[in-house]
């Protein structure tokens, strides 16, 4: 039994507009899907998962913040964060004009296993990087660059990973897949929907 409504997710590369027209590089280039939008935005700088739908509701529900569902993130910040800044980006910090809510953050061990952005970040010598993970249930404009900013640790390179229960897993950059029915249940079960 086929879906209604059409459920799309892409791995957005950097440099790719999370709209379908304009002259800059857009979604277009990339998912040849007509009647779909993204639920959610990256910014030009950001790369990772987008999910596209027809699905007012469910879009709705992934951008009004009052739902409070879900985002991962991979980041890749100059210098390595001592665990007061991983407080300080934990526990909701004043950026502009508001506070962010709590979020998890961890430091990750190891490198993350991604394929190399094109073109590469910027490399300083002098300046070791280090990757972060932070899950965070809010998603204003350029909120975890602002984050990283104000607890001195830029960031480089920014790469969400999940929404809710969908995955980036293998998608390459570039790529999308249509999600399956028992992955949609989950996520409109996660947001209370019917």
């Amino acid at each position: 039994m086929s879906l209604a409504n059409r459920y799309i997710l892409f791995n957005k590369p950097y440099g790719v507009l999370c709209q379908f027209s304009g002259a800059d590089q857009t979604l277009r280039d990339y998912v040849p899907v007509r009647g779909v939008y993204a639920a959610g935005r990256l910014d030009r700088d950001s790369e990772g998962l987008l999910l596209l739908t027809d699905d007012g509701e469910l879009q709705h529900r992934l951008t009004d913040p009052r739902f409070r569902h879900q985002r991962t993130y991979c980041v890749q910040v100059e210098r390595v964060p001592d665990k007061g800044a991983l407080q300080k980006l934990a526990s909701g910090l004043q950026i502009q004009s508001y506070r962010t809510r709590p979020a998890q953050v961890k430091l990750l061990d190891q490198e993350p296993l991604f394929p190399p952005r094109e073109p590469p970040i910027r490399f300083r010598k002098n300046v070791p990087t280090a990757w972060i993970e932070i899950i965070m249930t809010e998603g204003r404009n350029r909120q975890v660059r602002h984050m990283t900013a104000a607890v001195g640790h830029p960031t480089l390179r920014l790469i969400r990973t999940a929404i809710g229960n969908l995955r980036l897993e293998d998608l390459e950059p570039g790529e999308w897949r249509e999600v399956s029915r028992t992955e949609v249940e989950t996520l409109r079960t996660s947001l209370a929907m019917p």
